[in-house]
């Protein structure tokens, strides 16, 4: 249970990141915590304590075999979190370069 609310940890991490912070890298790091949170919590979510995996099994007995759908939820969700991270990581160029700096402060400014 612990796990869970060390996952929600790291999601407020995040979230603060997001929220308080001025600096577009520092925001996008907290956007790549946050999807970090979520990756791990999809993966808590299908864990068992001595599972054992659903593929090619020699007996019937699926009491103990881990989930495999949140560990492809987590793996699809790694993939569009890459992508994402691209997207913004190229934006927040394109922004340095027309305003020189990454400050959302100082860019709100400097709309014209």
């Amino acid at each position: 249970m612990y796990t869970y609310f060390l996952c929600f940890i790291l999601f407020s991490v995040g979230l603060f990141s997001i929220l308080r912070m001025r600096n577009i890298i520092k925001i996008i790091i907290g956007i790549i915590i946050c999807e970090y949170a979520i990756n791990l919590f999809f993966i808590l979510v299908g864990y068992k304590m001595n599972g054992r995996s659903p593929i090619f099994s020699s007996t019937d007995e699926i009491t103990r075999m881990v989930d495999p759908l949140p560990q492809a939820l987590a793996m699809t969700s790694i993939v569009i979190s890459l992508a994402t991270t691209a997207i913004l990581v190229a934006l927040a160029l394109r922004i340095y370069e027309k305003y020189g700096t990454f400050d959302v402060t100082k860019i709100r400014d400097l709309r014209g």
